[in-house]
């Protein structure tokens, strides 16, 4: 008879969410759970997208030579109808020294499995999406947080605005600042490992052409184009800016964590949206947006020249705001 080694992790786990990096993690984690019971745990592996009939029962089957199992099957949203029904035939009579992980990303595909995943009582770790600046920002604080870091608010910003926009690459980046370096992680270090990619995106621009000061916007705006940066992305930057804005300066009063919860945005995008309205008039903003709407038209294949038109736009954001 097979003693299963003493382990913390149950017998059935589900790993639900989209988001990739938290999913890995939690598969990560689960699997160094297990191999602390057993090392020589074996780990099989299924994909929906290449899964074959009667292939869970196959590699559940007891081995001659004894020994624990975990098996792991990915992506039970594109899950095929054989996966499901072997799925359910498993949770009907589990194997006693299998551990089965199962990882849906969202959608109705495989609701039956879900179900009866939870009935049978499988820990449940949740990867929920992360999309927004607010999302991203308390994501990088907590890497710091689970580091044992000490990390500032403008930090994270400046570590959003550089690497924001893919989650994997976000995380990277915060490992990497939690192994080089030593202390607190302000804004002066963030800078001197991403400073060129900060200076090559849109928000430096946005902040400039926001700011009113068109010759720096401008600058930074050819220095972005000649490092690579498509014109798209900083045209959907600038709409972010006046968009925060708009929402901010509709709010009213309120403490910033309380806007920022209400409204989707991360505390410092409130406050810098704050410290931006004063220059700001509902005409300005209009025309504004108006004209950035036109720019996304024209760099997506409605114009000529991209480039020409988003300095354009910044021209124009720059003469609509009254600076008083």
């Amino acid at each position: 008879m097979t003693t299963t080694p003493s382990t913390t992790v149950p017998p059935l786990v589900l790993i639900s969410g989209p988001e990739q990096v938290i999913a890995d993690r939690a598969l990560a984690g689960t699997l160094d759970e297990l191999r602390q019971g057993d090392p020589d745990v074996e780990v099989v592996r299924l994909d929906a997208a290449t899964y074959d009939a009667g292939s869970l029962s196959l590699h559940a089957s007891p081995s001659l030579f004894g020994g624990t199992k975990v098996i792991i099957v990915r992506d039970l949203d594109e899950a095929s109808d054989h996966l499901q029904e072997d799925l359910l035939a498993f949770l009907a009579a589990p194997e006693p020294d299998v551990t089965l992980v199962v990882a849906h990303k969202s959608g109705q595909r495989g609701k039956k499995v879900l179900d009866l995943l939870k009935k049978s009582g499988a820990r449940v770790v949740d990867a929920p999406a992360i999309k927004s600046d607010r999302d991203k920002t308390d994501f990088a604080t907590h890497e710091f947080r689970r580091a044992g870091r000490k990390v500032t608010p403008e930090a994270v910003r400046a570590l959003v605005e550089a690497v924001g926009r893919d989650v994997s690459e976000l995380a990277s980046a915060c490992q990497q600042l939690v192994a080089d370096t030593t202390g607190v992680v302000d804004e002066q270090l963030v800078g001197k490992y991403h400073g060129g990619k900060v200076e090559a995106t849109g928000f430096r621009v946005a902040d400039a052409a926001v700011g009113g000061d068109a010759g720096e916007a401008l600058r930074l705006l050819r220095h972005a184009i000649a490092s690579g940066v498509d014109p798209v992305p900083i045209v959907a930057v600038l709409a972010q800016q006046l968009r925060q804005l708009v929402k901010v300066g509709s709010a009213g009063r309120g403490r910033s964590a309380d806007l920022a919860r209400d409204l989707g945005m991360a505390p410092w995008q409130v406050d810098k949206a704050r410290r931006a309205l004063s220059g700001w008039g509902p005409e300005g903003l209009a025309t504004s947006i108006q004209a950035v709407a036109l720019a996304d038209f024209e760099v997506k294949g409605g114009g000529r020249d991209p480039v020409y038109a988003v300095e354009r736009a910044v021209l124009a954001i720059t003469s609509a705001r009254t600076g008083q």
